[in-house]
């Protein structure tokens, strides 16, 4: 049986920066494999120096062939992460190989702007297509990224003005962990303007209280759009009714072109908004009582151009008083006082109207079934479960949003 390889860790500093364990690891190989750039960190040896290139299909042969000779594969700092570790254990079996990781230049580049990392976006545009990665820093709140020769940070920051997302402080590492390290701070219009060795790390902080700018695409659908799309409050981001769920219940709304619509708890309005959309000829009035989720929907109407959505400040039930009857109403909200607000707005529920409620915990689920038997509603519950795919490598793999349930109130 073959031996095992030794998958090391090396960092920008070459050998200077490795243990002592893993110097002795190489000095004793008979073969060293990594990329040019790699095995040139080297002092000199007697080992046979291997050149993998960057054919992956090409590093298993030669793997696949070494005989029982002492070998070394040498991989940028964590070879577990973006590494090619993973490609080779799941090709030849995780027992062919050890791994003795090296500091990631991504840690050391967050460590060096003073920030954490377990909750980062983090991402090598090498495996990534830029757009996808622009999509996912426009919600992010610290972002790690790999660039490239093709992309390098000047090219992610112009990709990132030109769609409205300028709400972060850059930091471009170059050479970390060695005595040419340079760490350049700007906003994104200055790293625009720049040009950065190689050898660097991007990292993005969003500055304190910045909102998500919208995606600013001109494709609108009538429902159903990208949750990108609508201006949302930091740090409540979250609280938007997901894509998914919107268009699910927009549908058990029965909402025709002339329908009168309560959105009870609107936020920054994607629901209201869509809803205006589809009842062009009716009302949509949206109630929030927060001025920043308030302004915010004002904002996000205005490019959608729907007409038919009025905005109410204010606080409900107050805040329906004066409103004429509706033929449908929606109800978001995590808090206590929304089985008592769905008590209420029943009581002014056209005789042929739906009432949909969303709500994410089980109690409120419970009560507003409740409240919804009381005033002689039929209830019925979805609870419904969302997986988006995000790619890593040649894979899918899956996020899960909250599990979520929608409660529908007819008359009986």
């Amino acid at each position: 049986m073959n031996s095992r390889i030794q998958i090391i860790g090396i960092g920008d500093d070459g050998m200077d920066g490795l243990t002592t364990y893993s110097r002795n690891l190489i000095h004793q190989a008979e073969v060293v494999m990594g990329a040019k750039h790699l095995l040139g960190m080297l002092s000199p040896t007697d080992a046979e120096l291997i050149d993998v290139g960057n054919d992956l299909g090409h590093l298993k042969q030669l793997i696949a062939g070494l005989d029982d000779r002492p070998t070394v594969m040498l991989a940028s700092g964590d070879p577990l992460f973006y590494g090619i570790t993973r490609f080779l254990t799941q090709s030849l079996g995780k027992d062919r190989f050890e791994i003795v990781p090296h500091v990631s230049s991504m840690q050391l580049a967050f460590a060096r702007v003073k920030e954490n990392w377990d909750d980062a976006y983090l991402t090598n545009l090498a495996i990534q297509p830029l757009d996808r990665v622009v999509d996912s820093i426009r919600t992010a709140e610290r972002v790690g990224l790999f660039t490239t020769d093709q992309i390098p940070p000047s090219v992610v920051a112009e990709s990132l003005l030109d769609r409205r997302i300028d709400y972060f402080t850059a930091y471009v590492c170059e050479n970390l962990g060695t005595p040419d390290e340079v760490v350049t701070q700007g906003d994104l219009k200055s790293i625009k303007d720049q040009t950065f060795g190689s050898m660097n790390v991007m990292v993005l902080v969003r500055r304190e209280g910045a909102a998500d700018r919208p995606s600013g695409s001109h494709q609108r659908r009538l429902f159903g759009n990208p949750d990108d799309l609508f201006l949302q409050s930091r740090p409540k981001r979250g609280l938007i009714t997901p894509a998914e769920v919107r268009c699910i219940a927009l549908a058990e709304m029965h909402i025709t072109p002339t329908s009168v619509i309560w959105d009870v708890g609107a936020g920054s309005g994607s629901l209201a908004i869509e809803a205006a959309s589809l009842a062009s000829r009716g009302k949509v009035f949206a109630i929030e009582m927060d001025a920043e989720d308030y302004g915010m929907m004002i904002e996000n109407a205005a490019m959608f151009d729907v007409p038919s959505l009025i905005p109410i400040h204010g606080q409900a039930p107050e805040a329906w008083q004066e409103l004429p009857d509706p033929d449908a109403i929606f109800v978001g909200g995590s808090g206590r006082m929304v089985p008592d607000l769905v008590r209420q707005a029943v009581k002014r529920l056209a005789p042929m109207g739906h009432i949909v409620v969303n709500v994410s915990s089980p109690d409120n689920l419970v009560a507003v079934q409740h409240e919804l038997e009381k005033a002689d509603l039929q209830p019925d519950v979805r609870m419904i479960n969302i997986a988006r795919g995000q790619y890593q490598l040649d894979r899918v793999r899956f996020d899960a949003l909250n599990p979520t349930f929608l409660i529908l109130g007819r008359r009986i």
